[in-house]
């Protein structure tokens, strides 16, 4: 029987999304992976625009990729593609190094690929998969909403019909405004268009194509009026599957070294953003998932992607949000999408040419403008005003600086928040209600639990930054009691480790307390920390000096004071 639950808890290093597969759900996926294509074809050519590569890139990012990560993951949720946040960073770091567009740059995302992918192997090897939570849904939202606002600038010149200009958000809106004069009125129109079909759909339902729509109807409009003649159309798009094959370029180390923080930063922004995802709809169904098993299967997706010729892919909010919303609940909509594009690259790549360069602009706009979250950020600000400044901090560098410049300051703050609250916690003492029940108050109450004693509640883990706190706390509140002090309690029900500065500190407390006539005592010790910490914490007071609970101490200190 022992070996039959062993057997049971064995999983599968592979197909972890996709098995138990319920017959019944079939049909469900089989749509929801249509609809994935149907809506997601356009925009993946749409972030072509953002990462600057060729056209037949994005469709390849929904090919081998996706159905790596449909293998090797264990969301049976996630959907890795193509994304924003990171066809961005691509740009932003390649811009001036080579030529957009050219054999070179397209190499270099290649590479950029591989190494997010080694970084992500690395980070499973490690076991860091944490490292996710480390950044704040406040400055994500900061991160996020600048992201948007920078791609749906960055296509005004597209929309308007003028040759792209200027580096970074501020020189390319100079540059657009200088050259007002310039506009091509045919491709306003046809953006304008767009974006009406777009809002339009929306507006009587989120699974209507507009999209789709759109580019569909604009291709057909322009190979029978020839919108080549009056804008910038796509051109020939090239058919067939991907070549397979390392990146073509002159490997160096120097060149690595030139590319590692801008692997960083996408290494980040998978980390956080596609676990993210996966724990919210592994939430909503009541699933689990291994974050450390969808870093495989993320860097596997991410190989996939260098030797098939794209550029890095992501765990997408938006597109999970597709599948699920028409009712895909495995990633056998992922495999049903991939066959579509396959179909789509065999046969239908020709008629891409005819596809007007406005229309995929305005396409790229509304991606970018779904990408900005202003209501949170507006909740943000309404409830919590120093997040809402960290968000919008992020936002403005994002905006201004790039986004890897962003995604880095994003991470830099998150981890400062954390360690700000770590580093000065929210003390309280415990005193006496009404009720007869110990409950919180404020230290400059001073409130006794019982004449002569104070508990004071440390809540965080005590570490080398805090204990000057913890120092300054426990001597002010000794020479402001009043009565004066028989026993100073700590209670460590929130102190889950101690280092050694800590311990050290809680040592010179006691010898100090003890020279005052005090007794420094402990309660609610976590096992681990009382039994196994590295500095004994028993060593340091004595076996008697700690109570397992509050009526334990109390009674024990009722006795030592009774006459």
């Amino acid at each position: 029987m022992a070996n039959t639950n062993k057997f049971k808890r064995f999983r599968l290093p592979i197909l972890q999304g996709l098995l138990p597969l319920n017959a019944k759900q079939i049909p469900a996926e089989v749509v929801a992976g249509l609809t994935l294509a149907a809506l997601a074809i356009p925009e993946v050519m749409g972030y072509t625009k953002i990462s600057g590569t060729p056209v037949v890139t994005g469709l390849y990012t929904m090919l081998v990729p996706m159905v790596l990560f449909a293998l090797f993951g264990s969301s049976r949720h996630l959907v890795v593609g193509a994304d924003s946040a990171t066809a961005a960073i691509l740009s932003a770091a390649l811009v001036g190094v080579a030529a957009t567009g050219s054999d070179e740059y397209l190499a270099l995302a290649q590479l950029l690929a591989l190494m997010a992918a080694g970084l992500l192997l690395l980070a499973r090897l490690v076991r860091l998969g944490f490292m996710a939570d480390f950044l704040s849904r406040t400055v994500l939202v900061g991160f996020l909403t600048g992201v948007g606002l920078q791609v749906a600038l960055g296509q005004l010149d597209g929309m308007l019909g003028l040759p792209a200009a200027g580096h970074g958000v501020p020189g390319k809106l100079w540059s657009t405004l200088q050259r007002l004069d310039q506009l091509n009125w045919h491709a306003v129109a046809v953006a304008a268009l767009v974006l009406i079909v777009i809002l339009g759909s929306r507006k009587r339902s989120r699974k209507i194509p507009g999209a789709l729509i759109a580019v569909v109807g604009a291709i057909a409009l322009s190979w029978m009026f020839d919108f080549g003649a009056y804008m910038q159309v796509l051109g020939p798009v090239p058919s067939g599957l991907p070549h397979i094959g390392l990146p073509k370029l002159q490997w160096s180390l120097d060149l690595l070294g030139q590319l590692l923080p801008t692997a960083f930063a996408m290494f980040v922004v998978i980390l956080a953003q596609s676990a993210a995802t996966s724990r919210a709809y592994a939430c909503r169904y009541n699933e689990t998932f291994s974050e450390n098993t969808d870093l495989v299967g993320l860097s596997i997706a991410n190989v996939g992607a260098a030797l098939s010729g794209t550029f890095v892919v992501n765990g997408s909010p938006t597109k999970t949000q597709m599948v699920d919303s028409a009712g895909g609940r495995s990633q056998l909509s992922l495999l049903v999408t991939a066959l579509v594009v396959l179909l789509v690259l065999l046969f239908l790549t020709a008629p891409l040419a005819y596809l007007p360069e406005p229309v995929l602009a305005a396409v790229v706009f509304m991606i970018g403008i779904e990408l900005t979250d202003f209501k949170h950020l507006k909740n943000i600000y309404r409830e919590r005003r120093n997040e809402f400044w960290v968000a919008l901090i992020t936002l403005v560098t994002v905006v201004l600086a790039g986004v890897k410049e962003g995604i880095i300051l994003a991470m830099l703050l998150s981890i400062i928040d954390h360690l700000r609250r770590g580093y000065h916690p929210k003390n309280v003492l415990l005193a006496t209600a009404e009720s007869g029940k110990l409950q919180p108050v404020v230290l400059s109450s001073g409130a006794q639990a019982r004449p002569g004693l104070l508990i004071y509640r440390f809540t965080h883990s005590i570490y080398y930054a805090n204990t000057r706190q913890l120092s300054e706390e426990v001597t002010l509140l000794v020479q402001q009691a009043t009565p004066g002090l028989r026993w100073f309690c700590i209670d460590c029900s929130a102190i889950d480790d101690v280092d050694y500065s800590a311990a050290e500190t809680i040592r010179s407390l006691a010898a100090t307390l003890k020279a005052q006539g005090v007794r420094l005592v402990l309660v609610n010790v976590m096992s681990d920390v009382a039994d196994h910490s590295r500095y004994y914490i028993k060593q340091l007071l004595g076996e008697q000096a700690i109570f397992p609970q509050l009526d334990d101490l109390l009674a024990a200190y009722e006795r030592a004071t009774s006459p």
